[in-house]
C-alpha cells in the first residue's frame, strides 16, 4: 500500500507542477485568440469599405459619362428645334430636352451623395486601418510573450506529461480513475494532500485519522473535502524521485 500512496503522491506532484507551468501562461492563449478575432473583424470591415468605395466610385464615373452624353443630346435637340417645321415636332423635342435635363439633375444629386459617402468611407477606412495596425502590434507582443513562456517550459512539460503516462500505467486503474475524478471536481486540482500538524489544507483531522495517516498502510479520505490525505514524507520522496 505504501507503493500506491507514493504513486499517488508522485501523480499529484507532477500535476501540481504542470498546473504551475500552465498558470505561467495565464490568460495569454485566450487573449491571443481574442486579438486574432479582432484582427479578422477589422480586416473584414476594411474589405467591405474598400468594396463599397470601388462600387460607388465606378457608379460616379459612369454617371459623369452619362451626364456628358445627356448634355450632348440636349445640345443636339436644341439645335434641331431651330429647324423644326411644326409644333408637334417642337413639343416632342422639348420633352426630350426636359427629360435629359431631369436626368442630369438627378445624376448630379446622386454624385453629390456619392461624394459625401466617399468622404465618410475614407474616414472609416482610416479609423479601421489604425485600429487594425494597433491590434496587430498588440498581437505580436502578446504572441511573443506566449511563445516565450511556452518555449521556456515546453521541455519540462513534455517530460512531466510523459512521466504522468508512465505512472498511470503503473498505478492500479481503480486508483487512477478515483484520482482523476476527484481532481477534475476540484477548483485547485489538488486531490492528494499532505497532513501538516494534524490538518489537511488547514482543516483539522480527527486524532484516529491522524494515526492512520502516519501508519502509511491505507488510503485515507478526508471526510470534509473528499481528498486523499497522506503523510508528508511521500511528497518529500516524490521530489527526490522526480527531481523536479
Amino acid at each position: 500500500m505504501q507503493e500506491v500512496l507514493q504513486q499517488l503522491a508522485n501523480l499529484q506532484y507532477i500535476d501540481s507542477r504542470i498546473d504551475e507551468i500552465r498558470q505561467l501562461r495565464g490568460d495569454l492563449p485566450e487573449e491571443v485568440l481574442d486579438i486574432e478575432t479582432n484582427i479578422n473583424r477589422y480586416e473584414a470591415k476594411i474589405r467591405q469599405l474598400e468594396e463599397e468605395q470601388a462600387e460607388i466610385t465606378a457608379e460616379k464615373n459612369k454617371l459623369e459619362l452619362d451626364i456628358e452624353t445627356s448634355l450632348e443630346k440636349t445640345k443636339k435637340y436644341e439645335d434641331q428645334q431651330l429647324t423644326v417645321r411644326n409644333n408637334r415636332e417642337y413639343d416632342a423635342l422639348t420633352k426630350e430636352i426636359e427629360a435629359q435635363k431631369q436626368f442630369v439633375e438627378n445624376a448630379l444629386s446622386r454624385i453629390d451623395e456619392i461624394d459625401k459617402r466617399l468622404e465618410e468611407v475614407a474616414v472609416e477606412l482610416e479609423a479601421n486601418q489604425k485600429l487594425l495596425d494597433e491590434t496587430k502590434e498588440l498581437h505580436a507582443e502578446k504572441k511573443e510573450n506566449l511563445d516565450n513562456v511556452i518555449e521556456s517550459t515546453k521541455a519540462e512539460e513534455e517530460k512531466l506529461l510523459e512521466k504522468r503516462k508512465e505512472l498511470e500505467v503503473e498505478l492500479d486503474t481503480r486508483y487512477v480513475r478515483s484520482y482523476n475524478r476527484l481532481r477534475d471536481g476540484l477548483t485547485n486540482g489538488i486531490a492528494v494532500v499532505a497532513m501538516e500538524k494534524g490538518a489537511a489544507l488547514g482543516m483539522s483531522l480527527p486524532p484516529q485519522t491522524q494515526v492512520e495517516v502516519r501508519r502509511k498502510n491505507k488510503v485515507i479520505i478526508d471526510e470534509h473535502s473528499g481528498r486523499i490525505v497522506i503523510d508528508p514524507s511521500f511528497f518529500e520522496e516524490a521530489k527526490k524521485q522526480l527531481n523536479i
